[in-house]
């Protein structure tokens, strides 16, 4: 297994020999982009924001998704290690803060999992499937099943899990294009009568409320290289594979959008039922048909959920583990990956119990209320995730000054300047996410908007508050403690791993 860096990685944190097989190909990458980064969730989550939703997600996809898109095309091509934003992190910053990084960036996975995909798939069983109820021992059942079937899928060797999340992919723009064709067949039969009280003209509170999701929509195509190694020709097939995952993308994204804002009124849209609701509106127009797809589209729906949580747990516990593998939490014995299946198990057993806990907590928090535990949920995920963003961009750009003789097989337009500047404004982008989803409201004030706490969010600010610094706080404290002990183990006796930083 080649690495055109391999001299600069400890030797205890590569995978053992063998262990890791080269099964993805240009297509399959760009299948696994498309699976990680379209997000079922945030369709209806986005859509809420009205007609302004669909300017801010074109402009953001301008000004965000490209230059994000080109920024990891290069660096995922010139630095294709196993453990991907782990690897460049630690080149660039040292083992402590890949590490910490790495933690922030895995945890979300399983959070998410738990938290919003889980919650969205129930609802949607509940609606158009099955009844369920709320807070009942089928409830339960379903979204243990629901967490614990997308852990399994991550188990199994990628040879066979890429076509789970290659089907998973495929259902999605699927699904998304016929709502959307649907949409617009039913717009010119009945009328485009959301239309007439949508606005899009943009505004400085929709842009501060719709950023923070937008964002998490759009990011994650770095995603594969978590498992670099595992490529056939990442130099290659990345640069490829990211243009044509993020065109996917923002067409996924956009489109459907503004169809369902084109037959649903703003006001009637809800972010956890969203888009299901809108089909539930425009699939009467295939008359007796309507019910039997309805419940179609809906099995799809969820199952598109969980390839998504599956393809996420694929590569985020790729990079987790290997930051145990190299000393950087708790024990190396989480990064064993296993020699036949070529999976990290035990770190995707440890997702699962996250997963699982985050769950149980998230439905006590508001009692069972699905739609305010879906909103705050998604925003812990999206804080953990766009944090660990503010350490990955700065670590791109000094891979690119400090290593300008690294072979880079793809090079953003105009040199470093271009590389720089595309930096520059990505981490803009992430700063004002970060901010907007750890302090909602805050930077409303400062504009003079009004901004009800409770309304928006259906509790008070001190019990989000609570949920969400504390869990960063909470995760800042483990991977602390996971260095710590990390660091003592390799210092004892006998110790198979080796220290440094």
């Amino acid at each position: 297994m080649s690495s055109n860096l391999s001299t600069t990685e400890p030797r205890a944190s590569r995978p053992a020999a063998g262990a890791l097989q080269r099964s993805l190909k240009r297509f399959d990458i760009t299948a696994m982009a498309i699976a990680a980064v379209i997000s079922f969730d945030t369709v209806g989550q986005i859509a809420t924001g009205g007609g302004e939703a669909a300017t801010w997600t074109a402009v953001i996809a301008i000004f965000f998704l490209i230059p994000y898109a080109l920024l990891f095309a290069e660096t995922g091509a010139a630095f294709p290690q196993e453990g991907g934003p782990y690897v460049w992190v630690r080149l660039a910053l040292g083992r402590p803060a890949a590490a910490l990084t790495t933690l922030m960036y895995w945890v979300t996975n399983p959070i998410w999992l738990g938290g919003s995909l889980v919650f969205l798939a129930a609802e949607t069983w509940d609606g158009f499937v099955f009844h369920l109820g709320s807070g009942t021992v089928a409830d339960y059942t379903f979204k243990l099943l629901f967490v614990w079937v997308a852990i399994l899928t991550a188990v199994v060797s990628l040879r066979r899990g890429k076509w789970i999340t290659t089907a998973g992919a495929a259902m999605k723009v699927l699904a998304l294009t016929v709502f959307t064709l649907t949409a617009v067949f039913y717009g010119v039969r009945h009328g485009f009568h959301g239309l007439a009280d949508t606005g899009f003209t943009p505004t400085t509170a929709g842009f501060l409320a719709l950023v923070p999701i937008l964002l998490f929509a759009y990011v994650g195509f770095e995603a594969p290289n978590a498992a670099g190694e595992e490529m056939h020709d990442p130099q290659r097939d990345v640069p490829a594979a990211l243009g044509r995952s993020a065109a996917v993308a923002a067409c996924c994204y956009l489109l459907p959008v503004l169809a369902l804002l084109a037959v649903v009124p703003a006001h009637r849209v809800t972010g956890i039922g969203g888009f299901m609701d809108g089909a539930r509106l425009v699939f009467s127009v295939y008359g007796d048909a309507a019910g039997p797809l309805l419940k179609t589209t809906a099995v799809m729906f969820v199952l598109a959920l969980l390839t998504q949580g599956s393809a996420w747990m694929i590569v985020s516990d790729r990079m987790q583990a290997m930051a145990a593998a190299d000393g950087g939490f708790f024990t190396r014995a989480l990064g064993t990956f296993h020699p036949r299946l070529g999976t990290p198990v035990r770190t995707n057993l440890l997702s699962g119990a996250v997963a699982t806990v985050f769950m149980l907590a998230a439905m006590r928090l508001a009692n069972g209320d699905a739609a305010d535990v879906f909103g705050v949920v998604l925003t812990v995920a999206v804080t953990t995730l766009l944090l660990s963003y503010l350490v990955i961009i700065p670590a791109l750009v000094l891979l690119r000054i400090r290593r300008p003789d690294v072979p880079r097989p793809y090079r953003v337009p105009f040199g470093t300047r271009g590389f720089l500047l595309c930096a520059g404004l990505v981490y803009a982008w992430i700063l004002i996410g970060s901010w907007s989803a750890l302090f909602p409201g805050v930077l409303e004030r400062l504009f003079g908007i009004d901004y009800v706490f409770h309304d928006v969010w259906g509790v008070s600010r001190a019990s989000f508050e609570a949920f969400t610094l504390g869990t960063v706080a909470a995760l800042l404290i483990v991977g602390v403690i996971g260095l710590v002990v990390a660091r003592r183990k390799d210092a004892l006796p006998g110790s198979a791993g080796e220290g440094g930083s």
